[in-house]
């Protein structure tokens, strides 16, 4: 059995290697989409919503309104830290495919291993563009 459930916040990025206008800081809408496979329980859920909103929610919050940035950006870290600005440090380039690893490891070290078989993450930086990634548990 699978559930699923959306998220979304607006967060800052850039791509240090990009040739063209990723290059720049600028911002996206995102959106995720996580969805669990597991077993049902006694009451027939795999996991109750609110549950999965307690988990999920805190690191949501933390990129909400926020920079995402490659831990070797060096021009942006000093910008950020000197303003005083909200920002997250990724260990790689900042793109889809590396943001949805980041958040699929945040929450393969939540609780959500206890209700899950299977986690599946598909995070949309644009309206019709987006990186997928599942793991089993």
């Amino acid at each position: 059995m699978k559930i699923a459930k959306e998220y979304k916040w607006e967060m800052g990025h850039r791509l240090t290697f990009h040739t063209g206008k990723c290059k720049n800081l600028h911002g996206h809408s995102y959106k995720m989409l996580v969805e669990i496979t597991g077993g049902l329980d006694k009451n027939g859920m795999i996991l109750d919503y609110f549950v999965l909103d307690n988990i999920v929610n805190p690191i949501v919050e933390e990129l909400d309104h926020s920079v995402i940035v490659y831990k070797n950006d060096i021009e942006v870290l000093d910008m950020l830290k000197k303003l005083n600005f909200r920002h997250v440090i990724l260990d790689n380039e900042c793109t889809a495919e590396n943001i949805t690893n980041y958040l699929l490891e945040k929450l393969q070290a939540s609780d959500i291993i206890n209700f899950a078989s299977k986690i599946k993450l598909r995070v949309y930086e644009t309206l019709d563009s987006y990186a997928e990634e599942s793991i089993s548990l």
